[in-house]
């Protein structure tokens, strides 16, 4: 399919590439079909940063995070009765992912540790959930580990 994007343009997508939210993500409920876009000019480089783009409103395009990269001890609590729906969740198809805050000013740059991102890899579902860790910010700083 050929899927119309914020930052890259028009660029043809399989089907095995659209990750479904039943109930959409926080303040976007509408909006339930997803996929993980990269830079494909830095494919030979780590690959920090991803778009979490929304296939149902070309504008929506979140900048995304692995929290391991941000914070390596990462480990959201959450009622497993939210997660359920989106199947099994085991270390091989759970992928966790922060959304980035990235205003003008970098040294301001943050993670929502509050709310990851979690997505089943086999059954391509997602949900967003808020995580019961007290100490999770909704707005991590995350320069330094840039500059690191």
């Amino acid at each position: 399919m050929l899927v119309k994007t914020k930052y890259f343009g028009e660029i043809e997508l399989t089907e095995d590439k659209v990750i479904t939210f039943e109930n959409g993500i926080f303040g976007f409920e509408d909006y339930k079909r997803y996929t993980l876009l990269y830079d494909v000019e830095r494919e030979g480089d780590k690959r920090i940063i991803s778009w979490f783009q929304s296939l149902d409103e070309e504008a929506l395009a979140l900048p995304v995070i692995d929290p391991n990269f941000v914070m390596p001890s990462y480990d959201p609590s959450v009622p497993s009765e939210i997660i359920e729906s989106i199947g099994t969740l085991n270390d091989d198809n759970a992928v966790i992912l922060l959304t980035l805050t990235v205003p003008s000013d970098l040294t301001k740059m943050t993670a929502n540790l509050k709310a990851p991102i979690i997505i089943n890899s086999e059954t391509k579902k997602g949900c967003q959930v808020v995580a019961e860790n007290s100490d999770y910010m909704v707005k991590y700083n995350v320069y330094e580990k840039f500059q690191a």
